[in-house]
């Protein structure tokens, strides 16, 4: 029997609005460039506008582009407002 694949924990505590944007994107994609595995905590995201959602999707899509399980987790209030307006899934 297999273990699942260890995840990298990175938590996002800050805005991921175009102002931290790119910083995020960096941390992000390291993570998923150096780890077997990414779990992506949103709990700490006070505000996300179009350009942290399209980090997050970004992340999502390197993740794939690379064969690496990504999973994002526990989205703030404000993470969840975008998305459920979005009808996007993460």
């Amino acid at each position: 029997m297999t273990s699942p694949v260890p995840l990298r924990r990175v938590a996002v505590d800050d805005e991921l609005t175009i102002v931290t944007a790119a910083s995020h994107r960096e941390t992000l994609l390291a993570a998923l460039r150096d780890s077997p595995g990414v779990r992506i905590e949103l709990s700490g995201i006070p505000d996300l506008d179009t350009a942290g959602l399209q980090v997050l999707l970004l992340a999502r899509e390197e993740a794939a582009r690379l064969h690496v399980p990504v999973e994002f987790s526990d989205p703030s209030p404000a993470v969840a407002e975008v998305l459920t307006l979005t009808g996007l899934v993460l």
